[in-house]
């Protein structure tokens, strides 16, 4: 009988830092989450800012080149504000969000904390679909127009959004990335191929999707580990999973992750 084991990546060098503000706070439910949200809304289990001071202390001889805050959705922490500028003394800061926090006033504010250092806010910002009805229906309703509203906000203070895409519907690329381009030029937003990222949609409930064979080199855990308030993870898909965990601290945790899980193929598919 012949035994299978997955093939492990191995963690080169810290790169990219994600921050998981919270795991089930956030204030949309969409249809393709891979998180398993509570019935209530109305969750407060957000990370402590000692903790992401810790962490950065404990990288501090690593060559960070981009810090991610994360969530569920990360703009939901009563200190985010305060989370972003400590970041953004030890490297650029990425923010995945949902939008919905994003208006003309906070993009202002955001301008001013980002020319108090030298390093830079990037966002990625959460839209599924270039038809507000079926994004909508992903999303819920109202969510096409605050994302369309945050680009219009970030873009006037000179911020350059990226879109990230679930291809929920599985549609053809080009024709997603032709009309999104579309609707970013109805706003004056002029975007180049680097302003969009299609993700395929990973459905949480179905059977296991394959094995990974060899290791890609994009992989995104040869150079990335993800702070929760449980500890140090492989990535932010598994921070619910026992298999990602890797430590509970930046002062000692694992380079090494077997790829044995649906989440671990389908990355390594990109």
């Amino acid at each position: 009988m012949s035994i299978i084991t997955a093939p492990v990546s191995k963690m080169e060098e810290l790169k990219n830092l994600y921050i998981e503000l919270s795991a089930k706070s956030c204030n949309q439910r969409c249809k393709h989450c891979y998180i398993d949200f509570p019935v209530s809304r109305n969750v407060k289990d957000f990370i402590s800012v000692d903790k992401i001071k810790q962490a950065i202390a404990d990288t501090k001889e690593q060559n960070l080149e981009c810090i991610y805050l994360t969530g569920a959705e990360p703009m939901t922490h009563p200190e985010f504000n305060a989370i972003l500028r400590i970041c953004l003394k030890r490297a650029d800061v990425c923010v995945c969000t949902n939008a919905s926090f994003i208006n003309e006033k906070k993009a202002r504010f955001l301008k001013k904390v980002e020319e108090e250092g030298g390093n830079e806010i990037f966002f990625k910002l959460s839209i599924d679909h270039y038809n507000e009805i079926k994004n909508d229906d992903i999303r819920g309703r109202g969510s096409y127009r605050q994302t369309v509203n945050a680009i219009k906000s970030l873009i006037k203070y000179d911020f350059n959004p990226i879109l990230s895409i679930v291809n929920y519907y599985r549609e053809d690329e080009k024709t997603l990335l032709h009309e999104f381009k579309k609707v970013c030029e109805k706003i004056g937003f002029d975007t180049v191929l680097g302003n969009f990222e299609i993700n395929n949609y990973y459905n949480k409930y179905s059977p296991q999707h394959g094995v990974v064979e060899n290791v890609s080199e994009d992989i995104i855990c040869k150079n990335s580990r993800i702070l929760t308030e449980k500890g140090v993870y492989v990535c932010p898909f598994l921070t619910n999973d026992h298999r990602g965990r890797m430590g509970n601290s930046f002062s000692d945790y694992s380079k090494k992750m077997p790829l044995e899980t649906n989440f671990c193929y389908i990355c390594n598919q990109k």
